[in-house]
């Protein structure tokens, strides 16, 4: 894996630049087998950004390189009741597939240890599928999955309805 060359930048999500490279880079995500096969739907497209603007707890970065936004890493801070201090978990680790294999996705998580420890936090968490190819890299990243006789849990989810 080659060293990356770009920047990492924190997302600004007043700038108009960066809105609009955190849309394009998750609908590509979306698009992806991992995040779906499907474009992200118009009403999210739409919506995500104003609301995001409205969660105190978003962080987000984007990798740039020559120019264009090539990764992104949303993350949202949460809080460890048994430690008693904040928690970032990475929501959305996403790369463009022309750039994969450089090093985007090692300086994300890079970034992201830095921007947990900036913020104090306790660790750093995310959930990943079972057939993501990715999980390579965040085992060589330093991620565990956890002992299976006492860490094991599966991720659970309950739709509600929007009224």
């Amino acid at each position: 894996m080659s060293a990356f060359s770009g920047q990492i930048i924190r997302i600004d999500l007043s700038n108009p630049q960066h809105a609009d490279a955190l849309l394009n880079l998750l609908d590509q995500y979306a698009c992806d087998p991992m995040g779906g096969n499907a474009s992200l739907p118009s009403d999210v497209q739409q919506n995500l950004i104003p609301r995001l603007q409205q969660v105190e707890t978003y962080r987000g970065l984007l990798a740039r390189a020559d120019g264009q936004f090539v990764g992104l890493a949303n993350c949202f801070l949460g809080f460890s009741t048994f430690q008693a201090r904040p928690l970032i978990n990475i929501h959305d680790l996403a790369v463009v597939p022309e750039a994969r294999g450089q090093g985007v996705g090692r300086a994300l998580l890079e970034a992201v240890d830095q921007l947990a420890q900036d913020e104090h936090c306790t660790q750093v968490t995310l959930e990943v599928r079972a057939d993501n190819r990715a999980r390579q890299l965040y085992l060589r990243h330093g991620f565990v999955p956890g002992d299976p006789a006492t860490d094991a849990m599966s991720f659970w989810k309950k739709p509600i309805e929007a009224k």
